[in-house]
């Protein structure tokens, strides 16, 4: 997410407008969709449609290869970080029931610790490493979510230009084999747990089922295409190398919510029965939303190598 803001994609405001909207879209939608099917009951899943997993939509549209432009690689992967970094405001913001004021202060004062650290150049990365365990501490006792901490100690560590010495890409690199390897699929095998019931099926009927299932598959794609035309109609943003189909089939994609969408789902209910209806809803939105994206973009991409006439 640093690489992105500093080099990449989300450098330039005018580049990083479409992604921004779109993924304000992608956010606001799904979660209205959701408060229509479960006004009068328990809205606190809202959020839950909200997410996309970042790793699962980037490696369906990476299966395409050349088929797809980069533009649109570049494109979905700067959508899948905001969104990401939104369901952790959300989670940090919507999720927290009571609030210690006094470890609150403790915590941002440690992260404006390590912010005068990085403007003085320190280097090393030892004392941010103690000081995100102690920022990490104190911010769960604050009441706060504490994986704001994560996305906080981030901006702290020195980047520098991005080269191979900088303080951020070593420690990214140390920590990306086993965060691949053992961390994520720990992560998901822990929190993808579903009892599932012989009338399991039954329950999609529920309004959080529903609720979950068109936020994903539905609002999605309606949400991020909906909002990157409002941001092109007011010139605030522009296609550039994309087109719509292009849009639509990385709105379909951000559909895969999974892992985050599991994660906000433990946050949200206490009752086994509704986490386990809300993670078997989650699974099959995701399942629908990653073939239909990918047989999309599949079939508009082999359009545009046979030379046949297309609208979008």
């Amino acid at each position: 997410m640093e690489r992105e803001i500093y080099h990449g994609e989300l450098s330039d405001l005018r580049s990083a407008s479409l992604p921004i909207f779109s993924a304000l879209g992608g956010m606001l939608v799904p979660a209205g969709i959701f408060l229509l099917f479960n006004f009068t009951g328990n809205t606190r899943g809202a959020g839950i449609p909200m997410a996309t997993d970042i790793a699962f939509a980037v490696g369906a549209i990476s299966l395409l290869g050349n088929k797809v432009p980069t533009a649109l690689k570049v494109f979905l992967m700067a959508l899948a970080i905001i969104d990401d970094l939104g369901a952790i405001i959300v989670i940090a913001v919507f999720y927290t029931s009571t609030i210690s004021f006094v470890n609150l202060f403790i915590a941002l004062g440690i992260f404006g610790s390590l912010l005068i650290l990085n403007r003085l150049k320190i280097h090393n990365l030892i004392p941010y490493l103690i000081g995100g365990v102690a920022m990490w501490y104190f911010m769960h006792h604050s009441g706060v979510h504490a994986t704001i901490t994560g996305v906080l100690l981030a901006f702290a560590i020195p980047f520098g230009n991005g080269n191979e010495s900088s303080s951020s890409y070593r420690l990214q690199h140390f920590l990306h084999k086993p965060v691949a390897f053992f961390i994520l699929p720990l992560f998901a095998f822990a929190n993808t747990c579903i009892s599932i019931d012989s009338n399991w099926y039954q329950n999609l009927a529920q309004p959080g089922s529903l609720g979950v299932m068109a936020g994903l598959v539905i609002g999605k794609p309606l949400g991020i295409c909906l909002f990157a035309l409002i941001a092109i109609a007011f010139k605030i943003s522009s296609l550039g190398e994309l087109k719509w189909k292009h849009i639509i089939g990385a709105g379909m994609l951000a559909g895969i919510g999974f892992t985050m969408s599991i994660f906000i789902t433990l946050l949200a209910y206490d009752q086994s029965s509704e986490i386990n209806q809300s993670k078997i809803a989650i699974l099959i939105s995701s399942l629908i939303a990653g073939v239909i994206g990918f047989t999309w973009l599949n079939f508009v991409s082999k359009k545009e190598t046979t030379g046949e006439p297309e609208n979008l």
